[in-house]
């Protein structure tokens, strides 16, 4: 069969995994360091395809560059090269291309850059060439499309001649990765003022700061699951702080409710089986990228489960959600949209005999949500090289815990 074969395991021995470090950190600590002069000592940076490219690009004097994949990358770089000094063409995936910028481009033209779009009107590729004097300090941005064109031009603002002020329109999804940006923007010395639907951020310099970058909550949330569907399981993760800047910190107390128990260390946090819930009703907005994670568990645990807040699952790697219900159906679990917004997951999962093969759709994490289910089902990941995206050493810790 074709793509990494996971037989059924329904127990974890004790094992201690070195989680990859934070992503999303990595990437605005790059760019923050950029915009400062590289004057800061970064340490435990990502391996993940993402942040390297990222790495690749910042260093890059070529006037074509490509972020393959990475979305992050794309609009930060973007913001990043409207208050530079030369102009860039980005470039992306086929993917890539696909996925809006419209809301980015608008705001970065607003400030005083030039925005062309050499193919379609709001996607990539774009051509960006650099303000030369500053048209508008103030701002609207729609809050809800992405965080991540809210975080590029947080991290420009001290560095434009005026600053700038975002005034957020309508609900604002992902509140934790525009905290994390202010919060890393406050380290390296720039201050700020958000009030409702108001970010001021005046003309500053970002000051040298050595900075170490934690492990990724969002890898850690797939560990989580193993441990939730096993019938026996304990797994430090190591490198997690309790008092962590990465939003996705939000999955202890989801998956107390599902079934773990964190303990934290000084050193990481022990996780381990307790009872869970019957049923579970939730709002993604803040933390979409843990919904596939989520979905899986109380589907293969029978946990009837309500989810809002996935909007932003339309314009990931791929249709998220359309994804998560062609795989989920696979084992009788089945995600409808049941009013505007709001999606109830019902199962009438039994596990098979046979390998089910799970398409991945070239998205990270359909191939790291849906892994977990060996604790109860054999199954066959396709694609696997997936992960490599954010989670490079995933399959290896897999390997790892699971070996005979």
């Amino acid at each position: 069969m074709e793509g990494k074969v996971l037989q059924k395991v329904t127990q974890i021995a004790y094992h201690k995994i070195p989680l990859e470090a934070s992503k999303s950190e990595s990437n605005r600590a790059l760019i923050i360091n950029a915009l400062g002069g590289h004057l800061s000592e970064l340490q435990n940076i990502s391996k993940a395809r993402d942040t390297q490219t990222m790495i690749r690009l910042l260093k890059s004097e070529e006037e074509t560059l490509d972020v393959l994949d990475a979305g992050t990358t794309m609009r930060f770089l973007s913001a990043y090269h409207a208050v530079g000094e030369r102009s860039v063409v980005l470039t992306g995936t086929e993917r890539m291309q696909q996925r809006p910028i419209k809301v980015l481009g608008k705001a970065l033209k607003q400030i005083g850059a030039e925005i062309k779009y050499l193919k379609e009107k709001g996607f990539p590729p774009l051509k960006i060439t650099p303000l030369k004097t500053q048209k508008k300090r103030e701002i609207t941005v729609i809050g809800d499309v992405s965080s991540q064109f809210i975080s590029a031009l947080l991290m420009i603002a001290p560095q434009l001649p005026e600053g700038l002020v975002l005034k957020l329109k309508g609900k604002i999804g992902s509140v934790p990765y525009i905290e994390m940006t202010l919060n890393m923007m406050k380290l390296f010395g720039v201050s700020s003022q958000w009030t409702n639907q108001r970010i001021e951020v005046s003309p500053q310099s970002y000051k040298s700061y050595p900075y170490v970058v934690e492990s990724d909550w969002s890898g850690a949330s797939y560990w989580y699951a193993f441990v939730a569907l096993a019938e026996k399981a304990k797994i430090k993760l190591l490198g997690l702080r309790q008092k962590s800047l990465q939003g996705d910190i939000v999955i202890v107390h989801i998956m107390n409710q599902l079934g773990v128990m964190s303990t934290f260390e000084t050193d990481g946090v022990i996780i381990e089986k307790i009872p869970h819930q019957k049923s579970f009703n939730y709002d993604f907005s803040d933390c979409p990228d843990l919904a596939q994670t989520v979905a899986v568990v109380c589907g293969a645990k029978g946990i009837h489960c309500k989810m809002t807040g996935l909007e932003s699952l339309k314009i990931k790697e791929t249709d998220r959600i359309k994804a998560l219900k062609k795989e989920l159906k696979k084992f009788k679990i089945k995600l409808k949209e049941v009013e505007k917004g709001v999606f109830e997951l019902k199962s009438k999962f039994e596990a098979k005999d046979e390998v089910i093969q799970i398409d991945t759709y070239e998205d990270h994490r359909m191939a790291m949500a849906f892994a977990p289910l060996r604790c109860v089902q054999a199954i066959c990941i396709k694609n696997p090289e997936v992960v490599n995206k954010s989670y490079p050493s995933f399959w290896k810790h897999i390997d790892l815990v699971f070996e005979k």
